[in-house]
């Protein structure tokens, strides 16, 4: 594979977003917009079951097979091993990264160079089980194509523009000038979803809404004129709503309790909030929340982790209503928010003292509105994210292709 464009070829800009297991690549044709060609999902890297599928752009699964992805390297080396069998006469024009955190250096997509990843190495505690994966790629690109030009693009930069007061942590001074502060994450499907919203109904992406980004991990934001005015999670992805194995919001108390009494070490501490927390251990049995609503019928302990992540969704829209003045949109997204009409109905229902109240048959057919048309003065959407068309759409302007 080459970045030099042919007679042949083709230039494309290729996405890669890494999770703390998985890795999700894409491919792009560039233009006035951005067309998908192959969009790959790799998963459970580092495990003995570790699989790789591959999409075409009209979503028809190309390729779907278990794949030895022993670490994160491997895997995208295996993606690319993929892409050269399969993409002949491919020219790779640029490769965007999805980057968690960007601190407190970053509002904006940037082009990489030595610099920023010096600065993403100095912040990696922040975000442990995620920056590592993307300095990996950055730099593993680099050594493959050393010309290739490659822009990151941070989930944190479209909350940097939230009010001060909203970013503030109350903690001595000296901390938070060395940026112990709320940052906010899941940017870049706020972000598309910002973009999709203005393009259904301008007047409602200039109002009060709250964008609900459900899935593994869950947060909300409250927008107001397209700004970020505040949102659930803080100085890093654990706080918030419960997650699927991170616990979200704790009194810190409980972390000193854990350290002291039960004498845990700091790795140790880790593990327990963002691995074996959350749902998954409420539940004891599962973090997904398609196995949860499978089981608690049967279940009392499944049936109370999905309680708790409803009650605490319900509980943070409240707050962030009040943080907005009001209500006029409200927005479902991310893996449960676009698939699970059980969770938005149990959301939603409580709610009503806001002007909140879905239609049941458009909830249980995920229709695009999902209120009552009649009665509900806040209108439900529920729009698909795309982190990966944002961060190619975002190369593809600021390298001017």
């Amino acid at each position: 594979m080459a970045n030099q464009t042919t007679a042949a070829t083709v230039p494309r800009i290729m996405t890669i977003n890494g999770g703390s297991s998985s890795l999700k690549v894409g491919l792009y044709t560039p233009g006035q917009t951005e067309t998908l060609v192959f969009s790959a999902n790799l998963e459970r890297i580092g495990r003995p079951n570790s699989h790789m599928q591959v999409k075409d752009a009209r979503g028809v699964v190309v390729f779907d097979q278990p794949a030895l992805l022993p670490d994160f390297s491997i895997a995208l080396k295996v993606w690319l091993k993929w892409l050269q069998e399969n993409s002949p006469g491919l020219a790779l024009a640029a490769v965007g990264h999805r980057v968690v955190h960007g601190g407190s250096h970053y509002a904006e997509p940037e082009v990489i160079n030595a610099q920023l990843v010096a600065n993403l190495q100095d912040i990696v505690p922040l975000a442990p089980d995620h920056l590592p994966q993307a300095i990996t790629a950055i730099q593993l690109m680099s050594e493959l194509y050393p010309e290739l030009s490659q822009v990151a693009c941070f989930d944190t930069a479209f909350h940097r523009l939230m009010p001060r007061i909203a970013q503030l942590c109350a903690l001595p001074r000296d901390q938070l000038e060395a940026g112990v502060e709320r940052y906010g994450f899941h940017g870049l499907s706020y972000e598309y979803i910002m973009y999709e919203l203005g393009r259904l109904d301008p007047k409602a992406a200039q109002g009060r809404l709250i964008i609900a980004h459900l899935g593994n991990g869950a947060s909300m934001a409250a927008v107001r004129g397209g700004l970020s005015l505040d949102t659930t999670m803080g100085f890093t992805p654990t706080g918030g709503l419960v997650l699927s194995t991170r616990t979200g919001d704790l009194d810190p108390g409980v972390l000193l309790y854990l350290l002291q009494e039960k004498h845990l070490t700091p790795d140790d501490l880790n593990r327990l909030l963002n691995q074996k927390s959350g749902l998954l251990e409420v539940s004891g049995t599962s973090g997904n929340m398609q196995d949860l609503l499978e089981k608690e019928t049967t279940d009392p302990h499944a049936a109370q982790a999905v309680e708790l992540f409803c009650y605490q969704a319900r509980k943070f829209i409240g707050a962030l209503t009040r943080v907005l003045g009001g209500l006029d949109t409200l927005v479902f997204t991310g893996g449960i928010g676009e698939h699970a009409a059980p969770i938005r109905q149990r959301i939603c229902a409580g709610l009503e003292f806001l002007g909140v109240e879905l239609a049941k048959g458009s909830n249980e057919a995920h229709a695009p509105v999902i209120s009552n048309n009649g009665n509900s003065r806040v209108v439900v959407r529920v729009i698909l994210t795309n982190d990966e068309l944002m961060i190619a759409r975002h190369t593809r302007l600021l390298l001017a292709y």
